[in-house]
């Protein structure tokens, strides 16, 4: 990529769309301008021109929610920027995940997608940032043979639901076991992406 394949609009701005690099969910919008995109480009961290304010401003500089960059690219026209990151927080100056955090439509497909992500993401951070107390740490602590009994014994409660034929148990269990897979794959370094690319390739 080269900066001088960029169009930037006649106030010298080219939309900057921000995706999270794991979960793909897109997390804001901004802008940036030919100065911004060099420092995000030399830094490895998001910088953008605030409209507002008219100047440039580093993304998590204040709030320390960094934006580590994983890949910069743009559209076919060449005036839109599409920027995968490594988010160090919450996107949103509300302390909501993503701006876009407020739904018109949504399909119940995606709900279900966006749930697990989410919750990929706070066990994944909690991973990485433990807290006292946290059963989601001692499972981690435990070790992969905890979190495979417990992997185990959640299946088992699910079979156990379905013969009870009960439908508020089944469902209860079930989110126990999802609950415990996701902290599986985050232990493995498995992003639910790749169940997501697994599963497209059988609907083929």
């Amino acid at each position: 990529m080269s900066i001088n394949d960029i169009k930037f609009d006649s106030n010298g701005l080219v939309t900057t769309v921000i995706q999270d690099f794991s979960t793909k969910e897109v997390l804001m919008v901004a802008y940036m301008n030919e100065e911004s995109l060099e420092k995000t480009i030399e830094t490895d961290q998001t910088w953008f021109f605030s409209r507002s304010r008219n100047e440039l401003w580093h993304k998590g500089e204040t709030s320390g929610n960094f934006q580590t960059v994983k890949a910069i690219r743009y559209d076919c026209d060449g005036d839109a920027l599409l920027i995968e990151v490594d988010p160090q927080g919450p996107a949103c100056h509300t302390g909501e995940r993503s701006c876009f955090y407020r739904d018109i439509v949504q399909s119940e497909s995606m709900q279900i997608s966006s749930v697990i992500s989410q919750l990929y993401v706070t066990i994944k951070e909690r991973k990485a940032n433990p807290k006292e107390g946290s059963y989601t740490n001692y499972l981690f602590d435990k070790g992969i043979d905890k979190i495979l009994k417990k992997v185990g014994e959640e299946t088992s409660e699910v079979i156990i639901a379905a013969k009870n034929n009960s439908k508020d148990e089944l469902i209860y269990e079930t989110a126990d076991l999802v609950y415990h897979m996701t902290v599986l794959l985050v232990n493995q370094g498995i992003n639910p992406n790749e169940i997501s690319n697994e599963l497209k390739k059988r609907v083929r």
